[in-house]
């Protein structure tokens, strides 16, 4: 598996997630950089540059959660069920019941995401005039990814990985 810094061994997919999400950096950059010096320097600025940098923000914030998953770079609380490693059959029931949990949250962000999408869906943005379901969507599509993802992981009997360890204080 390939870390963050280490793209030599990046799949073709991974590297498109991580060039997206940085195509939507750098849009914002410039896009808030010219808004910025157009302001300060010249009195005026570009309307559409805080709506632009919204969305694209709220984009590459839910690709990057989504990539996480399967990297295990999510956040993770190992240091109790690393106390049960010694335990086969607690850690496995355990790791069933964080899947579950992933699952259910998944559920639940997606429901809520859904509402909004389709909220969304007769709404405009004010400057930029695109479908106002393209803000809640990426939230609804990263909820629906790492739900299957969490899915598949407990139907294969996964193990969890527990490399976080070293992190651990």
């Amino acid at each position: 598996m390939s870390t963050p810094q280490d793209t030599s061994r990046a799949g073709p997919v991974q590297r498109g997630i991580e060039n997206a999400m940085a195509l939507c950096l750098a849009v914002m950059a410039v896009a808030v950089f010219v808004n910025v010096v157009l302001r300060y320097g010249f009195g005026s600025g570009i309307n559409a540059s805080e709506e632009l940098s919204r969305l694209l923000f709220v984009w590459m914030v839910f690709i990057g959660a989504t990539a996480a998953y399967p990297a295990g770079e999510h956040m993770a609380f190992t240091s109790l069920v690393g106390m049960l490693q010694h335990k086969p059959a607690v850690l496995k029931l355990m790791t069933v019941l964080i899947r579950l949990l992933v699952i259910a949250a998944c559920v639940m962000l997606g429901a809520g995401a859904w509402q909004q999408v389709v909220v969304g869906m007769d709404s405009r943005s004010v400057v930029l005039n695109y479908p106002v379901m393209l803000l809640p969507l990426p939230a609804l599509l990263c909820a629906v990814a790492i739900g299957v993802m969490a899915l598949l992981e407990l139907l294969r009997g996964k193990p969890l990985d527990l490399g976080h360890a070293g992190d651990v204080e």
